[in-house]
């Protein structure tokens, strides 16, 4: 067998040059739509459309075909790396699942996600898992720069989001199944099974071995060894997941829920929720942007569509929400905060998005229309949840727990600087 050629000079210089400049337009727009109180991802996202179909190619068509040439390997490059952000993007966000937050919510954590999944899935099955999901990375990210972390109902939304990812990474996978295989009942109950097997073996002896990995690997003063484990354990679940014909997306967040059942690692893993927030998580959703073509919406059809499905994506999770926060007594302000928060679909969406694209479950035109679903309810989350929020007196015990959070945050700040 002869060896493979090396990467050619030229490829190698539109690569590279291609992830510079979409890393750094992705991390410029993302501060810009911080600045003005949009989440991160709405810039990040922006970077792919204006420097793909929407805009540079009709704007500067030179400069689009040499730092994104018409070469199905060339894109493979820039798809292969925006995968393994995905992958571990997901995973970290399974590190963050506070498991004794779901056993403290309880039965309410379980009504509100279970509405909030059903309402949207009534809505048809494939265009319903991009919209039963929300987006624990958005959620969590806007709940902390609002500091609403401490807050009773900001824990409540982070167990049922987490509830409504997981289930979401579930039908995403059993959906990718049949899309591969073919809808036959047959193919989607062995889907389902392996699926429930690969969650308990990682619930039982998956927990263990994790946990003893990550007991050896951590040090006090070095990151390095639990990151590199961390990084191996999400990539291994994947990997799994993948291996039998389902979405490797499932087996990083199952793989990250694991990791997050080990306090022993956590302080360890704030550098690799950096490396993959700051630089791995923009270039995915830049490279994801290179695929939406907003000038589809030109035609009155597309744009009707797409309006419609916007407002029925909203309404279906804002209604799934506020009626298991209703259904459970929580007052209505309460409902509301909940309803707007879990309606963020973001960075997940995207993902599925994406995946929808490369299964043929979705063409460009449904594609763009899904991404600007994840972007609108993106950015109506904050300002809802602050008018909400806002209205909430809050108890004694969220005050300490506040307390608890602030002088954690000033510890960690002392420490750094030193």
């Amino acid at each position: 067998m002869l060896p493979v050629p090396p990467l050619a000079p030229h490829n190698l210089l539109v690569y590279l040059a291609a992830i510079a400049v979409l890393l750094a337009v992705a991390r410029l727009l993302g501060r810009l739509a911080a600045r003005i109180g949009m989440p991160a991802l709405v810039g990040e996202l922006a970077t792919g459309v204006i420097l793909g179909p929407s805009l540079l190619l009709h704007v500067l068509p030179g400069a689009s075909h040499w730092l994104f040439p018409a070469d199905a390997n060339q894109m493979h490059l820039l798809d292969g790396i925006a995968q393994v952000g995905a992958v571990l993007l997901v995973g970290v966000t399974g590190t963050q699942l506070h498991l004794r937050l779901l056993r403290r919510t309880g039965g309410t954590a379980l009504t509100v996600s279970g509405l909030n999944l059903l309402v949207p899935l009534a809505l048809g099955v494939t265009i319903g898992v991009t919209m039963c999901v929300s987006a624990i990375p958005v959620i969590a990210k806007t709940l902390s720069d609002m500091r609403l972390l401490h807050r009773n109902l900001g824990q409540l939304i982070l167990a049922a989001g987490s509830i409504d990812d997981a289930v979401g990474w579930l039908l995403l996978s059993v959906v990718s199944a049949a899309a591969a295989t073919g809808i036959r009942a047959e193919h989607v109950l062995v889907a389902v099974a392996y699926l429930i097997a690969f969650v308990l073996l990682a619930g039982s002896v998956g927990r263990v071995g994790v946990k003893k990995v990550l007991t050896v690997t951590t040090r006090a003063d070095e990151p390095g060894p639990t990151v590199a484990a961390a990084v191996v354990i999400i990539l291994a679940g994947a990997v799994t997941t993948a291996s039998l014909g389902m979405e490797p997306i499932f087996g990083a967040f199952i793989a990250g829920t694991v990791i997050s059942a080990s306090r022993i690692a956590q302080r360890q893993l704030a550098v690799l929720r950096t490396l993959v927030l700051s630089v791995l998580a923009p270039l995915f959703l830049a490279t994801a942007g290179l695929r939406v073509d907003v000038t589809v919406l030109a035609r009155p059809v597309v744009a009707v569509t797409a309006l419609v499905i916007v407002l029925v994506a909203i309404f279906g999770k804002f209604a799934g929400a506020y009626a298991g926060a209703r259904l459970r007594r929580l007052s209505r302000r309460e409902g509301i905060a909940l309803g707007a928060d879990m309606n963020a679909r973001g960075i997940v969406e995207v993902v599925i998005a994406l995946t929808g694209l490369r299964l043929g479950v979705l063409n460009t035109t449904t594609y763009t229309i899904v991404v600007l679903v994840a972007l609108v309810t993106s950015i109506m989350a904050p300002p809802v949840l602050r008018h909400a929020m806002s209205r909430i007196t809050q108890t004694d015990e969220e005050l300490a727990r506040k307390i608890d959070h602030d002088t954690w945050d000033g510890v960690e700040r002392v420490r750094r600087a030193a």
